[in-house]
């Protein structure tokens, strides 16, 4: 009788066993989620050059394959051009010099994830920015364009800030502006004047007067 009941408890033993290898083989039991995608934050910080508000922290957070969230996820930090800004092994960035850089973080589980995101590295202590010249003429005819350049007065001199200043055109039906470069818009029929200025901050510039014809 008691071997008997030996075997059976044997044959349960299997039977367990048996039922557990098919749960981990059809559903995956006691498998790990792996890490999917990478979301880095704050999405397009500012800092300034100086000792004053010169750095910013950057974070992750993580999406598992499964859908939940990871926790915390390892990372590895880069930037670059580093002649503009650095950033530590906990993914704070510090400013070099005025313009901008693309902060990176490659996840350590999965090399194959990674997340972005674009510094821009301004002068600080701004008390006011000028831009020249304050007119000129773009056309589309002959492709003329306009190259501003804004040029910002600090506590500590002055500093070229056209690559990292905001620039606006009153009027971008006619005419658009990037890194002061001033251009008309294709296709136009009618010309007119639009007015262009540079911003940092609520530091906002004079305005230079551009002619647009088509």
């Amino acid at each position: 009788m008691q071997s008997k009941k030996q075997r059976l408890r044997l044959a349960g033993a299997f039977a367990a066993l048996f039922a557990l290898a098919l749960i981990v083989g059809c559903n995956g039991f006691f498998q790990n989620p792996v890490l999917s995608s990478l979301a880095m934050g704050p999405a397009s910080p500012t800092i300034e050059t100086g000792d004053t508000d010169n750095t910013v922290q950057m974070t992750v957070t993580g999406t598992n394959n499964d859908g939940s969230t990871a926790e915390n996820p390892s990372v590895s930090w880069t930037i670059t051009p580093t002649s503009v800004a650095t950033v530590s092994d906990t993914g704070l960035v510090t400013s070099v010099s005025t313009g901008t850089a693309t902060v990176t973080a490659t996840s350590n589980q999965n090399a194959s994830v990674s997340a972005t995101a674009t510094v821009t590295v301004t002068v600080g202590c701004i008390r006011s920015i000028a831009i020249s010249p304050t007119s000129g003429s773009v056309s589309n005819n002959d492709g003329t364009t306009v190259q501003l350049s804004a040029e910002a007065v600090t506590c500590n001199g002055s500093s070229s800030v056209t690559d990292v200043a905001t620039w606006t055109s009153s009027n971008t039906n006619l005419a658009t502006v990037s890194a002061g470069l001033v251009s008309g818009v294709a296709g136009i029929t009618a010309g007119g004047n639009v007015t262009v200025t540079a911003s940092i901050g609520n530091v906002t510039s004079n305005a230079a007067t551009i002619a647009v014809t088509p």
